[in-house]
């Protein structure tokens, strides 16, 4: 039996990390489903082009909701370390590694979406280009902003497995939120093999299920911590 303690109350500590996790769930659907939905057409150039170009303010909002996503996401696996690692210590470790390796990753991964900006604007140095050149250079970096963030869903995945099992063992969280965070981690790893190795996946329905766990597991315990914090008790 190892006691629970942090420099901060257990229930204040529950509390701060799931706010930060809210906050990187609620920035993480924007960035990733809200502005790609409603800006970008993948099989067409000249629309995505022309919808960056007309919502420039979204596009650029879109930036900078990024920006504050993975800043709370830094926050986020230290004060998780914090809850956790009394649990089993080497465990919160790796997970604090294979979450903070995604940062340097995503701030170059977003140079994509800032040369897409240098695309659409007014430089004369772009007048060289004809409008379709522009608009498949456009393309090609937003597609390269999608294949980053595959990559970077390997440790999307990887993360939530030490992350799922420090919640499992804890004694003062829900098993069962354990077992999801760990279903969730393996299903990110899945859709990237899936995705890399055949074809058109992501076309797929099944493509569109496969994450299910993730999404039940991050969810619930950022509602369980923000709401329901954690039993007063040893962790065992």
């Amino acid at each position: 039996m190892t006691e629970f303690s942090t420099s901060l109350p257990p229930q204040k500590n529950a509390r701060i990390a799931g706010l930060l996790y809210l906050v990187n769930i609620v920035t993480g659907i924007f960035v990733l489903m809200y502005i790609p939905g409603k800006l970008i057409v993948w099989s067409d150039a000249a629309t995505t082009f022309k919808n960056i170009t007309e919502s420039e303010t979204l596009f650029r909002l879109g930036i900078l909701v990024y920006f504050i996503c993975y800043i709370f996401f830094l926050l986020l696996p230290l004060a998780l370390y914090k809850l956790l690692k009394e649990v089993n210590k080497n465990y919160a470790i790796l997970m604090v590694i294979l979450a903070l390796v995604q940062i340097p990753m995503a701030f170059v991964n977003i140079l994509n979406y800032f040369a897409v900006l240098t695309l659409i604007g007014k430089a004369s140095y772009l007048h060289t280009f004809d409008l379709p050149h522009l608009q498949a250079q456009v393309m090609l970096n937003l597609h390269f902003y999608s294949q980053g963030n595959q990559v970077a869903s390997i440790f999307w995945g990887l993360w939530l497995l030490p992350f799922g099992y420090l919640v499992y063992k804890s004694g003062f969280l829900p098993k069962i939120l354990g077992v999801f965070l760990i279903l969730g981690g393996l299903s990110y790893l899945i859709d990237f093999t899936c995705d890399f190795l055949f074809t058109g996946y992501g076309k797929m329905t099944i493509s569109s299920f496969v994450t299910i766990p993730a999404s039940i597991g991050e969810i619930s315990i950022c509602l369980w911590l923000l709401i329901m914090g954690v039993k007063k008790q040893k962790a065992t």
